[in-house]
């Protein structure tokens, strides 16, 4: 039990010697002219004998400098580094307070080093030309002479007369399409070539039909949806005098159009047809 006490006295005295050491600056900052928001470094050099090592302390973060993370410690040959990775939000001098550092020895040998304060500047990103503006020269006055409004008139006839005639342009009546010409009729095929080339049915096809329309155009009541009987009977009460002879040429043109060897003459009783035709459009 006796080693423990003395132990425990060593380690007070360490303190009290500690507490006694001088608490001037020894601390340097990397690098040396930082600006606002840089990683500061505040760097401290320890001499110790081998088998001694150090335990920094932590830095409360302010107002203006943070600490950005914990310290670091290097041995390097017969001294410790202690580094601390602090930045600056506003350009200025700066001082920390920085927390004591620990000396540890191989024996259980204990004390400790105030870290006293650390004082650096800081720069500003803005250069002085934004931060302290120079005084300008006040501005020349404004002319006190009559401006001449005949060019903007003359702007505002020239956008008005456009705006106009493009409203006019906009609401022009449309144009009126020429209607399509005229095709040229084509010669209609003589009866005879249909008969050469033994078409008779076309042919009574073709007069029966002609007559028909000019029937229809001329008794209403004889429209081309009859057959041939009723329209036959539709005529003979509104045009009785053709009756006999339409009812002759009708009832040919039939036969001709519905027989498959017709025995009567095809070419008169298209032209009968067309001539009856022709009475009827009178």
């Amino acid at each position: 039990m006796r080693w423990r006490g003395l132990l425990v006295a060593g380690l007070l005295a360490g303190t009290q010697r500690g507490a006694g050491q001088s608490v001037a600056s020894d601390w340097r900052t990397l690098p040396a002219l930082p600006t606002v928001g840089d990683t500061v470094w505040l760097e401290r050099r320890f001499p110790l004998p081998a088998g001694w090592r150090v335990r920094p302390g932590r830095v409360d973060s302010g107002e203006e400098v943070e600490a950005l993370g914990d310290p670091v410690a290097v041995r390097d040959g017969d001294a410790w580094i202690v580094r601390y990775p602090v930045t600056a939000w506003t350009p200025g001098t700066h001082t920390i307070a920085m927390p004591p550092t620990w000396r540890l020895g191989p024996a259980a040998q204990a004390d400790s080093v105030l870290g006293g304060s650390v004082t650096f500047v800081v720069r500003s990103v803005i250069p002085d030309s934004v931060s302290r503006p120079a005084p300008r020269p006040a501005l020349d006055p404004l002319r006190a002479t009559r401006r001449n409004v005949l060019p903007l008139l003359v702007a505002i006839v020239a956008t008005t007369a456009a705006l106009v005639a493009l409203l006019w342009w906009r609401r022009r009546p449309p144009r009126g399409v020429p209607g399509p010409s005229p095709a040229a009729k084509k010669a209609e095929v003589a009866d005879a070539k249909w008969i050469e080339a033994g078409e008779a049915r076309a042919v009574a096809a073709r007069a029966a039909s002609r007559l028909r329309v000019a029937l229809a155009a001329a008794v209403p009541e004889a429209h081309l949806g009859l057959s041939t009987a009723e329209c036959l009977a539709a005529a003979q009460r509104a045009r009785p005098g053709v009756h006999d002879e339409l009812a002759t040429v009708l009832s040919g043109l039939d036969q001709v159009a519905f027989a498959s060897k017709p025995k009567v003459d095809v070419v008169r009783l298209a032209d009968q047809a067309r001539a009856l035709a022709g009475v009827l459009e009178r």
